[in-house]
Order: C-alpha cells, then structure tokens, then sequence
C-alpha cells in the first residue's frame, strides 16, 4: 500500500512491541512473585524484552522519520520535539524511580515497568495529537492508563497487567491500523 508523504504505517512497530510485551514481560509474570510458575534466571525476561523492543523502536523511530517526510514546518519540529521527549521522559522516570526507591530497591522491580508503560503511553498520546492519528491517540490512553493500574497488584501481577494489556493493545492496534490505512486510501481515491 502507497502511502502520502507524511503519513505513517505503524503495524510493524505495533506487532512487534505486542510481541516484546507478551514475551518479555510475560516470561516475567510467570517467574516473580512468592510462587513463581518458572523458576527463570533474572536476566532471562529482561533479555527477551529487549530482544523485541529493540526492533520495535526501530520501527517506530522509522515511523517517526517517515511523519516528517513532505510535512510542514511545524509538524517536523513537533515529530523532533516528540524524539527529545523519549529521551527527556525516561530520564526524568530514571531519576524518579531512583529517589523513590533509594530506602527499598525492591520497588524498582515494580516501579521500571509499570512506570515504562505509563509514560509510553503518554508519549504516543503526544504522538497521536501531533500526528492527528486517533487510533495511536487511543493506543497511548490504553497503555497510560494499563501501566497506572497495574500498580495495584503484587510484582507478578504488575507484569501479567503489563504483558496481557499493553500486548492485546498493540495487536488490536494493529489490526485496525490497517483498517484506518484502507479508510485513509479510501478518502483519498474518493476526494481525487
């Protein structure tokens, strides 16, 4: 599908963070906790987590390159200003969780996922707005809100909250991306 200059195909990028979510913190849920399902190495889900946002970042900041291209001034700088935030909001959540967590370092283990989550999905509400993308405006709300309310559970169950929502959200992200595509390529062979 041939898309005009500025618009983005996140289905990639979608799939592929559905796929890091269900895995990487989905391995995690099933080995933390007092009874843990598997009794994995530390190191194991964290590496599989990162096995698929690595990719999935790519995606996305190809995504983010590809919003720029044939696009206004000012939306150019705002896809440069949404970059810098990435950097800029998991700095300051950095800093946070590490004054937080200064007299009880277990509160990390809760505190990086959860709040991972709740400021990716602030991010791509930002993304949603400057791109006038409803559907990853929807998406960024999901995630924000999914990574809140996961703190309302024991370490198990804040990355089983993780891993089922923010994986189910980008798969059906996905799936109506391509339907908001078909409907964007629709408009435009009526219009023309």
């Amino acid at each position: 599908m041939t898309l005009p200059p500025g618009e983005v195909d996140s289905r990639a990028a979608y799939l592929t963070f559905a796929a890091a979510y269900l895995v990487g913190h989905g391995t995690a849920a099933l080995s933390k906790g007092p009874d843990p399902v598997f009794g994995l190495p530390a190191w194991l889900p964290l590496t599989l987590l990162a096995a698929g946002l690595i990719p999935a970042l790519g995606l996305a900041v190809r995504a983010g390159m590809r919003a720029q291209r044939g696009a206004s001034e000012s939306r150019r700088q705002a896809e440069k200003l949404l970059g810098i935030a990435w950097c800029t909001g998991f700095a300051a959540l950095a800093i946070a969780i590490t004054g937080v967590s200064l007299g009880d370092p277990d509160l990390q283990d809760v505190l990086w996922p959860a709040g991972s989550v709740l400021l990716v999905g602030l991010i791509t509400i930002a993304e949603g707005v400057a791109r006038a993308i409803t559907l990853h405006y929807q998406l960024g709300s999901f995630l924000a809100l999914a990574g809140a309310a996961s703190l309302f559970f024991d370490v198990a169950g804040v990355y089983a909250t993780i891993a089922l929502a923010g994986g189910l959200g980008y798969l059906v992200a996905a799936v109506l991306e391509r339907r908001r595509l078909g409907a964007h390529r629709l408009g435009l062979a009526v219009a023309a």
